[in-house]
């Protein structure tokens, strides 16, 4: 009787452990399309996955950890340094909403004698094409005499790295203190052609040019047929005094220095409109200026380093791995994360947001990229980044049990088709999904 129980013991757990070591080894042959496989005999698991002829051929990592217990369920690569791409923003979410109060900072103002002196924050929504905030034009209307400060901002029109030729597309506008319309010209055909702002209609013209505006100059040119398209325009000290006088309605006087005297601040938009925007359409200009408003917080210069180094030496010193961070959107190819790194920020994140709100700033994500619609079906919550020749994801997964795992899978130097890596990327979390 006693070897009989004892044999059914046994064989139940012979069976459980079958079952583990069966969804152990479907991890290990999904998992390792993220990063290289150890396992090379020819009748491995692994070698079946990996026996493509693109499977060694990029570098891959991949960290996925359990928040809760502190588990480590996959480590590939982890402290290895990768191009983040958009990941980068990521960490700019964390600096907006570790810096930036719930209400974002549009100026800062000086009541002196008859005269309001302003100076810009680095607020974007300023009749900002998608905002269209105007509570900031309409606190100034208020105001008889208006004097402008603009030499509070310690940057170029771009951040290092970035890609010169982009000049004339969409997702690369000037930066400054006080964007207005985004820094962009927004072009629609109706029966006419309606540019806004409308000062630049007259340089204007319809054309076949490969480029959509003169490198140097503010004279852009439109295709013969088009929906709406968008132009960053030259910003410049004289421009931001017209093109604000002509909302104003009033001529404005530009100053070289702020005096001093204790500034109040008007606040604009809720903050999270801003970072949800960001986070969802990858928006590069948006994680620009949210650098620059942050850096408002701490200092009177509007700067991406001041806010950089504040976080990274207050609230990121933990880090085990300090990352080369030289812009807010990930534009530039000079920025260096490690998964390792950008899952302690999104592990930051996780316990210091309310859940709901943590998961609407974030986008869905599945095979075939951002979601704008998610579906019941829908468990990856993350931000995607993509430049040529690589492609990161980074963010939380929801399990078939509820629980949530939080990871970050990044790419670099394939020669594959982008579609290709997304799909591993959604094979391996797909596998951590079903079996918990």
């Amino acid at each position: 009787m006693l070897i009989s129980i004892k044999c059914n013991v046994q064989l139940v757990l012979n069976q459980l452990f079958t079952v583990k070591t069966t969804i152990l080894f479907v991890l290990v042959i999904i998992v390792t399309s993220c990063g290289p496989s150890k396992l090379k005999t020819t009748d491995s698991p692994a070698h079946l996955l990996n026996g493509s002829e693109f499977s060694d051929t990029y570098f891959k990592g991949l960290l996925v950890i359990d928040p809760e217990k502190g588990d480590t369920l996959v480590n590939i690569n982890s402290k290895k340094y990768f191009t983040p791409a958009s990941n980068t923003k990521i960490f700019t979410l964390y600096s907006g909403i570790t810096l930036l109060p719930k209400q974002i900072p549009s100026l800062k103002y000086l009541n002196q004698d008859d005269t309001l002196i302003l100076q810009g924050t680095g607020d974007p929504t300023w009749l900002h094409p998608f905002f269209k905030d105007s509570s900031a034009i309409d606190f100034l209307k208020n105001h008889k005499n208006i004097a402008l400060h603009l030499d509070n901002y310690d940057g170029g029109r771009y951040q290092p790295g970035w890609a010169w030729e982009d000049f004339d597309t969409y997702f690369s506008p000037e930066l400054g203190p006080i964007p207005l319309y985004g820094n962009v010209i927004t072009v629609t055909q109706n029966d006419s052609l309606m540019v806004t702002p409308k000062l630049f209609l007259e340089h204007t013209y319809r054309g076949t040019e490969k480029k959509r505006r003169d490198e140097r100059s503010n004279r852009f040119f439109i295709p013969y047929t088009l929906d709406t398209l968008q132009i960053p325009f030259i910003t410049s000290k004289e421009l931001t005094k017209q093109v604000l006088g002509d909302l104003l309605q009033r001529d404005i006087k530009v100053i070289d220095s702020f005096p001093d005297g204790d500034r109040s601040t008007y606040f604009g938009m809720a903050s999270d409109s801003i970072f949800k925007r960001m986070m969802h359409e990858s928006d590069n200009f948006l994680a620009e200026q949210i650098m620059l408003m942050a850096s408002s917080q701490i200092s009177d210069t509007l700067s991406f380093n001041r806010a950089k180094n504040e976080v990274l030496e207050k609230h990121l010193k933990d880090l085990n791995h300090p990352p080369r961070w030289v812009d807010g959107s990930g534009l530039s190819r000079y920025n260096l994360f490690t998964p390792e790194s950008m899952v302690a920020v999104l592990h930051k994140l996780f316990s210091e947001i309310p859940r709901n709100r943590l998961f609407q700033l974030f986008p869905y994500w599945d095979e075939s990229g951002t979601l704008k619609n998610p579906g019941e079906s829908s468990f990856i919550i993350a931000k995607s980044g993509a430049l040529g020749n690589n492609y990161n994801l980074s963010g939380y997964l929801i399990a078939k049990s509820g629980k949530i795992f939080i990871f970050s899978c990044m790419n670099n130097h394939f020669r594959i088709p982008t579609s290709a890596v997304r799909k591993e990327i959604k094979q391996t979390l797909q596998a951590i999904h079903e079996s918990y």
